[in-house]
């Protein structure tokens, strides 16, 4: 699908104030969130900036450093519908998308709809379910749809998937697909709070029991996501994705990798440096906005030679190095 992008003046122009003008609206839902969740300021940002863009996010972090509580906190402060799915090794594709059931009175087939017909899911421990559920919740992610029987239903928009897996303990889980990552626009790192913030994770918890205020509205959510794909990209820019992209490839240069970034990851920056933009409260892309959002959209895309993984070398240290080798506009 080719893409067009808006050059008029005027046009830009009205553009950079509805942009203005709905700021308040998008630091009013960041302060809400952190009412709520102290610190990772950064994975807020992240979060907020997929749901402009329509993309689904894989959260990593041990268990405890509140993955489960910041996505439930997204879901109310933007008042939509939200449904946690606890993955496990027995967990079924009905289960998570439901079924069809007979009825004895009508003698006919009627949907019985699984968890995943919401909003906002949460797939916690998304690593430890058996690859048939992987394979229904792919059709979820990509396609926006679910199939029970022979009738297909489309999912109510906005729907974004946040996944959460632990790091650290991989007894009983099982390795997610290429394809199924590769889904996921962006994966975020959530680590242990600093002294300061635990601190006042304890006062908080003492002071009393917070309760999350929606902000927005499912109409504000998919207007914004409209507004975003207004934004102006300059060409210079779009080259500028292409080359980082292509070095991810270039397996002569960078000897640490094994496998770069696909397409998607091409589309993917390519929006996400959009919704960058509107957050800062312009209507066109800079440099620093692709710049910022390349980490999260290329740290589960790059596969990492044996070697590299056996020196420690991390894969973000390798897209530093990539982002550096290449030319800003």
């Amino acid at each position: 699908m080719a893409m067009t992008l808006n050059t008029d003046p005027t046009s830009l122009r009205i553009l950079g104030e509805s942009i203005r003008d709905e700021a308040p609206r998008i630091e009013q839902l960041r302060s809400e969130v952190a009412r709520i969740i102290v610190g990772n300021e950064h994975v807020i940002e992240h979060m907020l900036i997929a749901l402009l863009v329509k993309g689904h996010v894989l959260i990593e972090g041990v268990p405890g450093v509140a993955k489960t509580t910041l996505v439930k906190t997204v879901a109310d402060a933007l008042g939509l519908s939200f449904k946690r799915i606890q993955f496990t090794p027995d967990l079924l594709p009905s289960d998570l998308i439901g079924t069809v059931i007979f009825d004895e009175l009508t003698k006919e087939f009627t949907p019985c709809k699984g968890p995943v017909f919401a909003h906002i899911i949460l797939a916690d421990e998304i690593n430890r379910a058996p690859s048939k559920v992987q394979s229904a919740l792919l059709e979820c992610m990509q396609e926006r749809q679910v199939t029970l029987g022979s009738t297909t239903y489309p999912l109510e928009e906005p729907f974004f998937v946040f996944a959460t897996q632990n790091p650290l303990e991989q007894e009983g889980t099982y390795r997610l697909p290429e394809a199924q990552i590769d889904r996921f626009m962006f994966k975020l790192t959530m680590g242990y709070p600093q002294r300061a913030q635990e601190r006042e994770i304890l006062q908080r918890r003492g002071a009393h029991n917070a309760t999350v205020t929606p902000v927005m509205t499912q109409a504000d959510i998919l207007r914004l996501q409209a507004l975003v794909q207004e934004v102006y990209v300059d060409d210079r820019i779009i080259e500028y994705i292409v080359s980082i992209v292509h070095k991810t490839r270039d397996t002569e240069s960078f000897k640490t990798i094994t496998c770069g970034a696909s397409p998607r990851a091409t589309v993917a920056l390519f929006e996400a440096a959009r919704a960058v933009a509107l957050i800062n409260k312009r209507h066109f892309v800079v440099p620093e906005d692709v710049r910022f959002i390349a980490p999260a959209i290329l740290r589960h895309r790059i596969i990492l030679s044996y070697d590299a993984e056996s020196e420690g070398i991390s894969t973000d240290s390798v897209i530093s190095a990539i982002i550096r080798s290449v030319q800003a506009p």
